[in-house]
């Protein structure tokens, strides 16, 4: 067997792990089941709020966290390095602002430390994260915090982005791939009694479990590299998907482009630096939830496992036509196939008020379109946090 037909079959084997374990996840999603009663007694709580040049958000997301607070409870707004009225807004409509200036250590974790910090003179039972731009919705404060104390586990919400009214094309493929993430996945893992990984907002953890979570990092992707750190050593996250969180996409091109950069850049990162090292750590310490959340970490983001799938199988019939070897092929027409049905499937179940199935069809050009993003990846990788510019700001 030639170097390029080995080569050609270590593709095809290796992309087997991200399609059988994104097969299995889909799969385990897919009955219907009725929604769970709330569990528990509601424990104290404070929420921590981050924000970054958010004063255009943050007043009327301060107002709806506060909705759902009891007496007892607390709300702590992180204004970080801000150059906005974000404080002052927040303060205005109702939460406790704490102010962080350290224009050398930037990025959500190091708000969250601080955050963290200042609540460790008076805990509570649980701490909540929300982020600034986010709609909490009904009910999900009382249900995460009850969750997080029934379980004492960390414990993550729904956590969905929408398309802006009249979004393109681009938006709603987008926000359905968002949802094969963060709902159909998360829900597939729940029912197979597994943990999920940490989306970032939405989230609940019990004092003991934060307080000692190492949070200060410009990590780009700080939500996955903590809940991988939590599962590590014991406290991987639970999903509830009866609580929900929701914001939306930018509509600016230039908006979309900083989030989704930084969002998958971060993550390739994460999945090569740390998926193996972890699927050893795991099946040697017979650690299954961290097993669990190493297996899913090997799923690239959907577009790039289809430009994957799709380079190996072309790659395989090219080297049919011309050597005859059929193996890699066949098993390349598999992987294809079975990720076909998968977001098939989990569109039929969860993406058809998100996206029509003819508009589907295009989802192979908007991969394609996704190219220069996995390029850069390579060749120009984003290493550092940078807020994604929201749809109120303009370019200057």
């Amino acid at each position: 067997m030639s170097s390029i037909e080995i080569a050609v079959a270590a593709g095809a084997v290796v992309l087997l792990v991200p399609t059988l374990t994104l097969a299995l996840e889909v799969i385990a999603s897919l009955p219907k089941r009725a929604g769970r009663a709330l569990a528990g007694r509601r424990p104290g709580l404070a929420v921590l709020v981050p924000a970054h040049d958010e004063a255009a958000l943050i007043g009327e997301t301060v107002r709806t966290i506060l909705l759902q607070l009891l007496p007892g409870d607390r709300l702590i707004v992180v204004a970080d390095n801000c150059s906005d009225d974000t404080a002052a807004v927040a303060g205005a409509a109702g939460a406790r602002v704490i102010v962080r200036s350290d224009a050398t250590q930037r990025g959500k974790g190091y708000a969250l430390d601080f955050g963290i910090r200042h609540l460790a003179h008076d805990p509570p039972e649980v701490v909540l994260v929300v982020d600034a731009d986010c709609r909490v919705g009904e009910g999900c404060i009382d249900r995460l915090a009850r969750e997080c104390a029934a379980t004492g586990r960390p414990v993550q919400a729904l956590y969905l982005m929408h398309a802006p009214a009249g979004a393109g094309l681009t938006a709603r493929i987008a926000a359905f791939a968002w949802a094969l993430k963060n709902r159909v996945r998360p829900t597939g893992l729940a029912r197979l009694g597994l943990p999920c990984q940490l989306m970032g907002t939405g989230m609940a953890f019990p004092w003991a479990c934060i307080a000692r979570a190492e949070l200060a990092s410009g990590h780009i992707v700080e939500d996955l590299k903590l809940g991988l750190e939590l599962a590590r050593d014991g406290s991987a996250a639970h999903f509830c998907a009866e609580a929900q969180v929701a914001s939306d996409f930018p509509s600016s091109a230039e908006g979309v482009k900083s989030q989704r950069t930084r969002w998958e850049h971060g993550y390739l990162g994460v999945l090569l630096r740390d998926a193996p090292s972890m699927l050893v750590r795991s099946l040697v310490t017979g650690n299954v939830p961290l097993l669990a959340l190493s297996l899913d970490l090997c799923v690239p983001p959907i577009a790039l496992l289809v430009l994957l799938t799709g380079a190996v199988w072309l790659a395989a019939a090219v080297l049919y036509a011309l050597a005859g070897t059929a193996a890699p092929l066949l098993l390349a027409s598999a992987e294809l196939a079975l990720l076909a049905c998968c977001v098939l499937l989990a569109w039929a179940r969860y993406g058809r008020n998100i996206i029509s199935g003819a508009s589907l069809a295009f989802a192979p050009v908007y991969a394609l379109a996704k190219i220069p993003l996995y390029a850069r990846f390579l060749v120009a990788r984003q290493m550092d946090w940078v807020r994604s510019k929201r749809d109120h700001e303009r370019s200057t």
